[in-house]
């Protein structure tokens, strides 16, 4: 069956925020204004259809990104609804390494908050287009002229007003259009449907024949061709203003901007308008290039050879593993064989959907540019790249933060141990930011995640999805080693026990890194003295090694090691002797360079009213915290900090007590940072009582 959009009336978006600034909410007009449901589904009353998850319609909070596919204007959009809490970030980040185009929603209040740059770097990353959405405009205090100053100075964005606020709080009606100099207010009993265009109201007119001419400008700044008709006619027609919008957006030189209150039902058709008007098309967005070789790529057209990425997995009770691919070249049908080319394995597509939340709509046949799902790639994880056995490629995968809290886990019911495995194996491979190991030391099951209510989660899910209930221990901290200075020596690992024995002997050297560096092994044998078969081995015995670091048993991190000496035994050396041999020496070595225990350290915002400020700076400095400053917004009292993770067990409950419940407060990892000595040695004390120092 052909193709019935073509490609260029396709848009694929997400709508990324801090918490609470009305993602779904939105996305629930979305769905309702074109007609994909026929009413809508509320956060606060848990019928919102893109929060399908008990947990989400308890919490009132987005936990995983729903996608689901609409029409506008005869253009097919696919909207994925993304978290806007820092413990979903994994959510966020897979969602905008497929997506052409997102929707970056500010609340009219809050403005630019802590969530909302963490979401904007990452769409900056991975070089998405964006329109702003100044939402909740009905709010006391909405200000979208201060939200725009923010995104200028703070995310370092260049907005473009493409409606002007009529009101605010209670007297917000409705929005100008500046393209079109046309006032558009929200008829209320067909909710928001009609909309009903009139005159500019005179007190508006100057300042909106302002901002036109300025739009007009910013147009012409993006093309040449514009500029030039622009110097020389002194105006543009609107349709060389769009183009020129358009122009600016797919660069990211421009950001339209939108207002609008979705909970009221104003402003989120002309906010629709825009994503197709300005968001690029899989066309417009270009050939994706394979990760390995940038002279291999693949186009957005339907005969080109096929190439997706599998974004996200999801276990489903009925059908098993279901994997979200977004295509970006050739077609895919119901039964055809693949490649997974990341892992070397073929597989079948069993099913093709489009998904609708957490309803499917079966397809027989997928094109370029479309997010489908699949049912049959039972091998594939996320990030993986799937595509023609006949012309393999590789795609970029995805990058995920490191866990930064653990917690260990068994089952209440002694029977339950085989049940809680395998249900721990499929909300890991669901979610690459949750990770399990077993403890073999000490018989635990030790499950890490992104924060504590990552984990809260994690063991609800276990309970309600999969009935295992499971009792918890403490959270613990993802603590990390490193060494402070350089340190050279020598390991012989010599072994006589009858026939064969083992000879190996390494020189290594260890020399701190930059934070953030990570492990690098270099090889600097000259003259054969170590065979180059036996260099990875040593490689091995290394990574062996900083698995569990000498002090702690904690991984070790940002180091570079080099090996640059050693001897071999023409008979006894062998692959395991040179394992052993590097990884002794390195835990040696590791010793003697003046070890150093690190801690993840969180950026901290409490808000709270101007008379408890003092209470929140005073909670940050008694958790080792440092305050790095303060600021007003909308009548509160902002305290920024930062704060090692191992003193914010519990904070949220402290800091609601001493402010009488009016304090709010946001994390979100910044970076690692050493341990004070006294409390490292604590750390590392308890850690060999409890036998978890090999």
């Amino acid at each position: 069956m052909p193709r019935t959009i073509p490609l260029e009336r396709v848009r694929n978006i997400g709508i990324m925020a801090h918490i609470d600034a009305g993602k779904t909410t939105c996305s629930e007009r979305i769905l309702f204004y074109s007609g994909k449901n026929y009413k809508i589904g509320e956060v606060h009353e848990g019928a919102a259809t893109m929060d399908y998850m008990v947990q989400e319609q308890e919490r009132g909070i987005t936990i995983t990104s729903a996608a689901t596919a609409v029409s506008w204007r005869d253009h097919q959009i696919s909207l994925i609804d993304t978290p806007g809490h820092v413990d979903f970030t994994a959510e966020v980040e897979r969602s905008l390494r497929v997506l052409d185009g997102a929707v970056a929603l500010f609340c009219a209040v809050g403005g630019v908050q802590p969530q909302t740059e963490q979401v904007w770097r990452q769409s900056e990353k991975y070089e998405v287009p964006k329109l702003c959405m100044v939402n909740k405009m009905d709010r006391i205090g909405a200000n979208f002229f201060t939200v725009i100053d923010e995104i200028k100075e703070t995310l370092g964005g260049n907005p473009v007003m493409m409606v002007y606020p009529m009101g605010a709080a209670e007297t917000f009606c409705g929005v100008i259009d500046l393209l079109t100099m046309k006032a558009l207010t929200f008829d209320e009993e067909s909710r928001g449907v009609k909309v009903i265009e009139s005159e500019i109201p005179e007190e508006y007119r100057e300042e909106c024949e302002r901002l036109h001419i300025e739009m007009m400008e910013k147009a012409a700044e993006q093309d040449e061709a514009l500029m030039n008709k622009y110097f020389e006619t002194g105006s543009l027609t609107n349709e060389e203003i769009m183009q020129g919008i358009r122009k600016g957006t797919i660069d990211r030189t421009l950001v339209p901007a939108y207002c609008g209150t979705a909970f009221k039902n104003k402003g989120v058709q002309p906010l629709l308008d825009g994503v197709i008007n300005y968001l690029p098309s899989p066309l417009d967005v270009g050939s994706v290039h394979a990760a390995d070789n940038p002279g291999l790529i693949r186009r957005p057209d339907d005969k080109e050879p096929f190439a997706g990425l599998a974004f996200k997995i999801l276990s489903d009770k009925h059908m098993g593993k279901i994997t979200f691919v977004r295509i970006y070249s050739g077609t895919l049908k119901v039964g055809d064989p693949i490649y997974n080319s990341t892992m070397d394995a073929e597989a079948r597509i069993g099913r093709l959907f489009r998904m609708h939340a957490n309803r499917q709509e079966a397809l027989e046949e997928a094109y370029a540019g479309d997010i489908i799902a699949v049912v049959g790639l039972s091998k594939t994880r996320t990030g993986d790249t799937i595509c023609d056995p006949k012309k393999p490629i590789v795609l970029e995968s995805i990058e995920f933060p490191a866990p930064v809290i653990s917690i260990s886990i068994r089952p209440s019911s002694r029977g339950d141990n085989e049940k809680l495995g395998s249900a721990l194996h499929s909300l890991a491979q669901e979610d690459p930011t949750f990770i399990v190991k077993f403890d073999p030391e000490t018989s635990e099951t030790i499950i890490s995640g992104m924060g504590e209510l990552h984990l809260e989660i994690i063991v609800d899910r276990l309970r309600r999805e999969h009935n295992v209930e499971c009792e918890v221990g403490k959270p613990e901290v993802a603590y990390r080693e490193t060494i402070r200075h350089m340190v050279d020596g020598e390991y012989k690992h010599v072994k006589q026990s009858g026939g064969r024995g083992q000879y190996a002997h390494v020189c290594l050297r260890l020399e701190p890194q930059e934070p953030g560096h990570g492990f690098s092994f270099v090889n600097e044998v000259k003259g054969g003295v170590i065979p180059n078969e036996y260099i990875p081995a040593v490689e091995k015995g290394v990574i062996k090694a900083m698995e569990s670091g000498p002090c702690g048993g904690f991984p070790v991190v940002d180091v570079k090691v080099v090996v640059h000496y050693g001897s071999y035994h023409e008979v006894d050396s062998n692959e395991f002797a040179f394992v052993e041999c590097a990884r002794q020496c390195f835990k040696n070595l590791f010793l003697k360079g003046n070890p150093l225990l690190l801690e993840p350290i969180m950026s901290v915002e409490v808000a709270v009213p101007e008379e408890y400020m003092g209470t929140a700076t005073g909670s940050i400095c008694s958790r080792r915290g440092r305050v790095e400053g303060m600021d007003d917004k909308a009548g509160t009292k902002l305290v920024r900090g930062f704060v090692p993770l191992g003193e914010m067990f519990g904070y949220s409950s402290a800091i609601r007590t001493v402010t009488q419940g009016r304090a709010t407060f946001t994390m979100s990892f910044e970076r690692y940072e050493g341990v004070p000595f006294e409390l490292s040695e604590t750390i590392i004390e308890k850690r060999k009582k409890e036998g978890k120092v090999r």
